[in-house]
C-alpha cells in the first residue's frame, strides 16, 4: 500500500472542503476525491422553484422511482464527525455532499435540520446542502425541518425563510397556536406543510395525549388539519415511529394524507409495527426518517459507505412490511 499516496490525497480532500462534484447517478463506493478530479465549485444561489410540480407530486414520484419511503435526516453535529473530517462549520457541506452522493438512489427525501446549521452559524453550509441536491438529485424533495409556529407577520417571514430564503420543498410547522400560524405556510399550494401531530420524543403525551370532549388532543389536530386546513391538498403530519397504535388511529381518520415518521433507529420505533400501522393501501404514504444511525454509522474514513449500508439495510426492512400495489 502506497501511505504516502493516501496521505496526500487525504489531506487535499481536507483542504478543500468548499468544492462540488457532480457524481454519477448511481453511488456504488465511496472514494475520497482529490480536487483536480471535481468539477467547477457548487454555486451557492438558491435556485427557482421547479412550480409546474408540486410536492405532493414530486414526492409520489420519488417514492417510485428509489421504490423508497427512506428519507435521510441532515443532522451536522461536529462533535460527532468522523475522523476524516475536520470538525469545523466549513465542512458541514463536504460531510452532507458526501452523506447525499452515497444515498441518493436509496432515498425518497432529504431532511436538513435547521437548528444544527443556526446553531453554529452555518447557513451558508445549510444553503449550500440544499443547492447540491437540487442541482444534481432534483427529482429529490428537501424538508427543512423547523417546526416553526408563531403569528402574524412573524409567521409569514418563517414562511420566506423556508419557501424564499431556502427554496425547500416542504417544511415542518407547529399547529398549537392554531391556524393563523399555519396560514401563510398553507397558502403556498405547491410545498408541503407538515404539521405536528403525535411526535416520537417521550414527553409526546404530557399535551397531546390530554383527552378533551373524550378525545385525546393529537385526534383532534389530525381531524382540524384533515378536514379544514388541506384545502389545498398539501398538508403532511408528523406522526412518530414510537407509537404505533396511535399512528393506526391517526391513518383512520385522515385517510392517505403522508406522515413523516421520526424515531426510527435512534430511536428505536419498531419498523413493522410502524409500516403495518401508517402505510397507505398502495404501500406508500410515509417519509419515515433516520438520521442518526446513518449519518454516524461509522466513525471512520469508510463513513459514507457505512451510511449507504445502513440506509440500505433500513430500506430493505422496510420493504418487507409493505403493501404491494
Amino acid at each position: 500500500m502506497n501511505r504516502g499516496a493516501d496521505c496526500v490525497e487525504h489531506l487535499a480532500w481536507r483542504l478543500a472542503p468548499e468544492q462540488g462534484t457532480r457524481p454519477d447517478t448511481a453511488h456504488r463506493s465511496f472514494k475520497l476525491r482529490l480536487p483536480d478530479r471535481r468539477t467547477a465549485p457548487v454555486s451557492t444561489a438558491i435556485m427557482p422553484y421547479e412550480g409546474k410540480m408540486s410536492f405532493i407530486e414530486k414526492l409520489k414520484r420519488s417514492w417510485k422511482k428509489g421504490n423508497s419511503l427512506l428519507c435521510v435526516g441532515l443532522d451536522p453535529d461536529l462533535s460527532r464527525f468522523p475522523k476524516p473530517i475536520d470538525k469545523n462549520i466549513e465542512s458541514i457541506f463536504s460531510f452532507n455532499r458526501e452523506i447525499i452522493d452515497a444515498t441518493h438512489d436509496l432515498v425518497c427525501a432529504y431532511k436538513p435540520q435547521i437548528a444544527y446549521f443556526s446553531a453554529v452559524s452555518a447557513e451558508k453550509q445549510l444553503e449550500k446542502t440544499i443547492d447540491y441536491i437540487r442541482s444534481n438529485y432534483p427529482h429529490i424533495p428537501v424538508i427543512l425541518d423547523a417546526k416553526r409556529g408563531d403569528i402574524g407577520s412573524t409567521a409569514e417571514m418563517y414562511t420566506k425563510e423556508a419557501f424564499s430564503r431556502y427554496n425547500v420543498d416542504a417544511v415542518t410547522v407547529n399547529p398549537y397556536m392554531g391556524y393563523d400560524s399555519a396560514e401563510p405556510f398553507l397558502q403556498h399550494k405547491d410545498r408541503g406543510i407538515i404539521l405536528l401531530c403525535r411526535t416520537s420524543n417521550n414527553g409526546a403525551g404530557d399535551l397531546q395525549d390530554l383527552i378533551v370532549d373524550g378525545v385525546p388532543i393529537y385526534e383532534h389536530v389530525a381531524r382540524l388539519i384533515s378536514e379544514k386546513w388541506n384545502f389545498n391538498r398539501n398538508c403532511l403530519l408528523v406522526v412518530g415511529a414510537t407509537w404505533p397504535s396511535k399512528m393506526s388511529r391517526i391513518r383512520s381518520i385522515v385517510g392517505d394524507m403522508p406522515f413523516l415518521v421520526p424515531g426510527v433507529g435512534a430511536q428505536g420505533g419498531n419498523v413493522k409495527e410502524m409500516v403495518t400501522a401508517g402505510q397507505t393501501a398502495n404501500g406508500t404514504g410515509l417519509i419515515i426518517s433516520s438520521s442518526r444511525a446513518i449519518l454516524y454509522a461509522s466513525n471512520g474514513i469508510d463513513f459514507a459507505e457505512a451510511a449507504r449500508s445502513e440506509t440500505i439495510k433500513l430500506k430493505n426492512t422496510v420493504n418487507q412490511f409493505r403493501n404491494t400495489a
